[in-house]
C-alpha cells in the first residue's frame, strides 16, 4: 500500500502557516506550482511547498488541492529553499514572501501569458508609405523609417530603446491604420539584439587581475567587492565575466538600485553580449515584465538586468550574480516584505555555488567590514580606466557670498568656464520641488501637511502643494489661509527653481533637469539622458538620480549647491550616505579625455566629514567611521531589527508596543536589548502616529534566535483598534 501524501500550500496574507491538503485527483504537481485551493468558504490560489507524510490533524478532514494552475513549476527547489530562507531571517510569512516574488498577474488563477515578444510591424497601407509623407510628425516618420527596414516587425521594447518615448506616435500610427501589433519569436529578437556586438576596449592590470579572479571562482561560491573608483571601468569587468559566463552556456543576474540605471546598462549590455536580454524593474507594463520573467525562467535569457526584486527571478543556469552600486540604500525593501536585495544576493549565490561580484566606489560600511572579517574577497580599481584623471574637488565656503539661484560668484565663473570650452555642468541639488517652504510674511503662517508632521514643498509649475511624505497634494493659495495677506514667500530652493534661476543666469544654454518629477513619463529618463550623451544638453541639474552610476564623459565641472543639511542629520548613518553621494557626483566629472573639477558650495568648510574626504578620500572617511560605529556599538558591530507600530491615535501605538516589550522581556538573553517604545522621528505621517521598538544584539543567531520566538507572541496579541505593526531586521531607515 502506498503511502498517503500530504499537499503543503503557502497562501498569501499575513499567515505563518502552511496548510494542509489532499494531492486531489489530477495527479501531484511538483512543489513551486501554483495551485487552486478551497479555503473557508472561498477558493485560492496558492504555492504547493512540499508533500509531507502526516499532518497534525485527522487525513479525513482535508480537502483535496483542486487543480494545478501551471504546466511546470514556478519556482524550482533552490528558488524555495531561498524564498523560505529570506521569510524566516526577515521575519515575514511565506507566503506574503513566495507571491511577492511572482509578476503581478500570476499572483492570481490566469494562465501564463502567450510565448514570444511583443511586436510591432506596418500594414499594408504602412508598407506602401514614405518617411517623407509624415515629414510635419518626426517621430512618426523615425518609427516608420525603422519600421520599413524590418518588415516582420521589431520588439516594442527595442523601439522604446532606439527612439524614446514612441508611446503617442504609435498611438497615432496606429489610428492611421499603418502598424499593428505581432508576436515576435524569441529568437528573431535575440539575433537582433546580438548582430551589433561590438569589440571590447583593451584592460588595464588592475581591470585584468579583477577579471581573472571571478573568472577564476566561476563554478563555486566566492563573493568579491570590487572596490573600484568611479570611472574605474568596473562595468567592463562585469561585462567581461559575463561573457565568459553566457559563452559557457550558463546564465548571469545583474541587479542595480534605481530604475534610472537600466537603460544606460541595458545599451551596453545589448552591444556587447550575444542573446536576448530580460530586463525587469517596476516602470514595465504588466505583461512586459511578466514576459521578461519567462524568458529568464525558462532559460532563454542569458542575462537578467533589474532592480532589487530581480534577484527573486527563477534561473535555471545561474552562474554569475553581480550587485552594481551595492552601498546603495534603494536595495533594502521598505515596505511589506522588508528584504536586503543585496543580502539575498549573496546568500542565493551561497546557495547556488557561484560568484557574487558587488561593485561601487563607496562600499558600504557593512561591506567593507565583511571584507576585514575575510568573508568577502576585495579587488581594487584605484585609478580610472582609458587614462582619464580623477578630479579636483574643492570645498567653497559660501559664508556671506551673494548667491544668485543659490550659486555662489566663484561656481557661477567656473561655470562659464567650462561651458566656454564646450564642457558640460553638472548640478546636484538634492531636493526636489520649487521650495520646500511656503510662507507668509504677515503672520509667520507656513505651509504644512495636515496628516503629516512635514511641510508641504511647492511645485510651482504645477501650482500645487506636495506632501512628499504621504503624497497628499493641495491647490496653492491664492491668500494666506490664516490671515488673508496676499504677502506670500517662497524659501528654500528645490530642482524646479534651480532650472529657472539657471534659465537666466545662461540664457540660451540648454538645460535638462532630471528627478522624479521630470522623468515620471515613460521613456523619458532615457530621452533625456541619450540627449546629455549626445551634446545636446550643456547644463544638466537633478537630484541623486544623477549621482548613481551613470557616465557622463562630456562633464567636465560637478557643482553640489546644497548638502549642508544632511551633515547634521539624526540618523546614524547619515554621515556615511553623505561622503557616498559626495563621492559619486564627483565621479560624473572629467570621465574622459578633459580633466575635471568638482566645487562643494557649503557653509560649514570645517566639519570633519568634509576634511576626511578632502584629505584622505572615502577609504580613509570609512576607516573613521567603522572605528566610531564600533566605540558606539552600531552595525555592522551589532545587529538590529526595529518594531514599527502605527495608529490613528499615538497612544494606542505606543500601548501595542509597550505589550510587545512585555512579552520580549521573558525571552531576551544577556546580548539582546530592548530601545523603546519611543515616538518615532517622523512622528505622524498620513493621518497616522508612529512609534518603534529597536532590538540590538550583539550576535546575529541571538537575535534570531529571539526573533524566532518573539515574532509568534506579537501576532498572537490582543488587537488594538486601528493598529498596524511591521518587523524590520536589519533596518536602514529608522525614520
Amino acid at each position: 500500500m502506498t503511502e498517503a501524501r500530504i499537499a503543503r500550500v503557502a497562501l498569501p496574507g499575513p499567515l505563518d502557516e502552511l496548510f494542509d491538503y489532499l494531492p486531489g485527483v489530477m495527479g501531484q504537481p511538483e512543489p513551486g506550482t501554483r495551485v487552486l485551493v478551497p479555503f473557508g468558504r472561498s477558493r485560492r490560489v496558492g504555492i504547493l511547498v512540499e508533500y509531507a507524510a502526516e499532518c497534525g490533524c485527522d487525513p479525513s478532514r482535508l480537502k483535496p488541492v483542486e487543480r494545478a494552475l501551471d504546466p511546470r513549476p514556478l519556482f524550482g527547489p533552490t528558488d524555495l529553499t531561498l524564498i523560505r530562507w529570506a521569510a524566516r531571517y526577515y521575519r515575514h510569512p511565506l507566503g506574503d514572501a513566495l507571491f511577492t516574488a511572482l509578476p503581478v498577474r500570476l499572483r492570481e488563477s490566469g494562465p501564463l501569458l502567450a510565448s514570444g515578444v511583443a511586436g510591432i510591424r506596418l500594414t499594408a497601407a504602412g508598407a506602401a508609405l514614405t518617411p517623407a509623407e509624415l515629414a510635419r510628425a518626426p517621430r512618426q516618420q523615425a518609427l516608420l523609417a525603422r519600421l520599413l527596414e524590418s518588415p516582420e516587425g521589431l520588439a516594442q521594447r527595442n523601439l522604446a530603446d532606439e527612439l524614446g518615448g514612441i508611446t503617442s506616435a504609435l498611438r497615432a500610427l496606429r489610428a492611421k491604420g499603418l502598424v499593428e501589433s505581432c508576436r515576435l519569436e524569441p529568437g528573431a529578437v535575440a539575433s537582433a539584439d546580438s548582430s551589433a556586438v561590438l569589440a571590447a576596449p583593451e584592460l588595464n592590470p588592475e581591470q585584468a587581475a579583477a577579471l581573472a579572479a571571478v573568472s577564476e571562482a566561476l563554478g563555486g561560491f566566492r563573493p568579491f567587492l570590487l572596490d573600484g573608483i568611479t570611472g574605474s571601468g568596473k562595468t567592463e569587468v562585469y561585462i567581461r565575466a559575463i561573457a565568459e559566463v553566457v559563452a559557457a552556456g550558463g546564465q548571469a543576474l545583474v541587479m542595480v538600485p534605481e530604475i534610472g540605471l537600466t537603460p544606460q546598462l541595458r545599451e551596453r549590455f545589448r552591444t556587447r553580449l550575444p542573446g536576448p536580454l530580460a530586463v525587469l524593474h517596476s516602470a514595465l507594463a504588466a505583461g512586459e515584465r511578466e514576459r521578461a520573467w519567462h524568458q529568464a525562467a525558462s532559460g532563454e535569457a542569458p542575462v537578467v538586468l533589474g532592480t532589487r526584486s530581480a534577484v527573486f527571478v527563477p534561473l535555471p543556469r545561474l552562474a554569475l550574480i553581480v550587485v552594481d552600486e551595492e552601498h546603495d540604500p534603494s536595495l533594502k525593501q521598505q515596505e511589506g516584505f522588508r528584504y536586503s536585495a543585496r543580502d539575498l544576493a549573496v546568500r542565493r549565490a551561497q546557495l547556488v555555488g557561484c560568484p557574487v561580484v558587488l561593485g561601487t566606489a563607496t562600499p558600504a560600511l557593512e561591506t567593507l567590514h565583511n571584507v576585514t572579517a575575510g568573508r568577502y574577497h576585495r579587488l581594487a580599481l584605484p585609478r580610472r580606466a582609458g587614462g582619464a584623471r580623477p578630479p579636483t574637488i574643492n570645498l567653497l565656503d559660501i559664508r556671506n557670498q551673494p548667491l544668485r539661484a543659490g550659486l555662489s560668484p566663484v561656481l557661477r565663473e567656473r561655470m562659464h568656464a567650462a561651458l566656454a570650452t564646450g564642457g558640460q555642468v553638472l548640478l546636484l541639488l538634492n531636493r526636489r520641488g520649487y521650495a520646500p517652504v511656503l510662507t507668509c510674511h504677515s503672520c509667520g503662517w507656513v505651509g504644512v501637511c495636515p496628516d503629516c508632521d512635514a511641510r508641504m514643498t511647492l511645485h510651482l509649475g504645477e501650482r500645487r502643494l506636495w506632501c512628499h511624505h504621504c503624497g497628499r497634494i493641495e491647490s496653492v493659495p491664492r491668500d494666506c489661509p490664516q490671515c488673508g495677506g496676499p504677502d506670500l514667500r517662497m524659501l528654500g530652493r528645490g530642482t524646479e527653481r534651480l532650472e529657472e534661476g539657471l534659465t537666466e543666469l545662461f540664457p540660451g544654454v540648454r538645460i535638462a533637469r532630471i528627478d522624479r518629477d521630470s522623468t515620471r513619463r515613460k521613456g523619458e529618463l532615457t530621452r533625456l539622458l541619450a540627449a546629455v550623451h549626445r551634446g545636446e544638453v550643456q547644463i544638466l541639474l537633478g537630484t541623486q538620480m544623477l549621482a548613481k552610476g551613470h557616465d557622463f564623459p562630456g562633464v567636465t565641472l560637478a557643482g553640489v549647491i546644497d548638502l549642508d543639511h544632511a551633515l547634521y542629520a539624526s540618523d546614524f548613518r547619515a554621515p556615511e550616505r553623505t561622503a557616498q553621494l559626495i563621492v559619486q557626483v564627483a565621479g560624473r566629472a572629467g570621465r574622459a579625455e578633459r580633466a575635471g573639477e568638482v566645487v562643494l558650495q557649503t557653509r560649514h568648510p570645517e566639519h570633519p566629514l568634509l576634511q576626511s574626504l578632502l584629505r584622505e578620500g572615502y577609504g580613509g572617511f570609512a576607516r573613521a567611521a567603522l572605528a566610531e560605529r564600533e566605540a558606539a556599538q552600531l552595525p555592522p558591530f551589532t545587529y538590529l531589527a526595529l518594531l514599527r507600530a502605527e495608529a490613528p491615535e499615538q497612544e494606542a501605538a505606543l500601548a501595542f508596543l509597550a505589550a510587545a516589550r512585555a512579552h520580549a522581556e521573558p525571552l531576551c538573553s544577556p546580548e539582546v536589548e530592548l530601545l523603546g517604545p519611543v515616538p518615532a522621528p517622523l512622528s505622524r505621517r498620513a493621518g497616522r502616529h508612529r512609534a518603534q521598538l529597536l532590538v540590538q544584539c550583539a550576535q546575529r543567531p541571538a537575535l534570531q534566535h529571539f526573533l524566532a520566538h518573539w515574532t509568534p507572541t506579537l501576532r498572537a496579541l490582543r488587537r488594538i483598534k486601528g493598529v498596524r505593526w511591521s518587523l524590520d531586521v536589519d533596518p536602514q531607515e529608522m525614520v
